[in-house]
């Protein structure tokens, strides 16, 4: 049971369901690289235990994260499920024996993913399933409608109940949305990394949850430099700094920092806390150029 615990951020509603916009992400609970069992397994279960208790409703993970171990640690430390709690999985890739993320978005591919969320998760539907699309490296452009299809017909059959995309371009978006509803969009933005902005707000126009990742990936070294002298300035850590601007840039950005620290997760719950005024604004605006 979750406590009563106010989240940084306050709440959003996704599809039908109210989460915290301070979620977690559960890609870290892995072993290195994404790969195998935790090096603290009994650790990464505390970590979910505390993110539940600390009053987080939202949980991202993926089947790929281990694979299947990541989920399974869920299952382990959360089942059965308080009803406040949606869990929201990635499905269109899978792992290689080389640690690797190729693509997996056939139809029967996809519908594989699903059933093996279901079975690792312990559900009978999935809360939230965002489709995984373009690679490693990012974006790619490509057509959707056979994939995306697939999914909606899953949800039709009644084992997803809320649909999304995650590394997706603009057009992507756009065409997931003349296929069926989605709640929210799981892309790489951060203070350094801002492609997303006209994207974010029209999303946030239409009730669109935007979930960033990588808080702090892809910055330069002059880009750090600049955040870190913000932070020093607050007496603030620069991961901090930058979940609190997230919070603050639109009221539709849900955060799933990632920790396989129960101190670290409360140090980031505590930082995201952290209020910012213009001259902190004006200044974290300028660091993307």
């Amino acid at each position: 049971m979750s406590s009563t615990l106010v989240l940084p951020g306050g709440t959003w509603t996704l599809g039908d369901r109210t989460v915290t916009r301070f979620g977690y992400g559960a890609m870290q609970l892995a072993g290195p690289w994404v790969m195998g069992p935790p090096k603290d397994r009994d650790e990464a279960l505390a970590v979910l235990r505390e993110a539940a208790n600390s009053g987080i409703t939202h949980i991202d993970t993926a089947e790929t994260y281990g694979p299947r171990v990541v989920n399974d640690l869920i299952r382990e430390a959360l089942h059965p499920y308080a009803a406040d709690l949606l869990i929201a999985t990635k499905v269109g890739g899978r792992r290689d024996a080389q640690g690797g993320w190729p693509a997996a978005r056939t139809p029967d591919e996809l519908r594989r993913q699903i059933d093996d969320n279901l079975e690792t998760l312990g559900l009978d539907a999935l809360d939230l399933v965002h489709l995984r699309l373009g690679d490693a490296s990012g974006t790619v452009p490509e057509d959707i409608e056979e994939a995306f299809g697939t999914l909606v017909d899953l949800q039709r059959q009644g084992v997803i109940r809320h649909l999304g995309v995650s590394n997706a371009t603009a057009e992507q978006v756009a065409q997931a949305q003349s296929i069926a509803q989605i709640v929210s969009v799981q892309n790489r933005y951060n203070l350094a990394n801002r492609g997303d902005d006209d994207l974010i707000d029209r999303l946030a126009a239409k009730g669109i949850a935007y979930i960033p990742f990588f808080p702090l990936g892809g910055f330069s070294p002059l880009q750090s430099d600049a955040l870190s002298g913000v932070a020093t300035r607050l007496g603030s850590t620069p991961l901090s700094v930058a979940l609190a601007w997230l919070l603050h840039r639109s009221p539709n950005i849900l955060l799933i920092p990632g920790t396989s620290s129960t101190a670290h997760l409360r140090e980031n719950i505590a930082g995201s806390r952290l209020t910012l005024v213009e001259e902190d604004l004006r200044e974290l605006d300028g660091i993307a150029g």
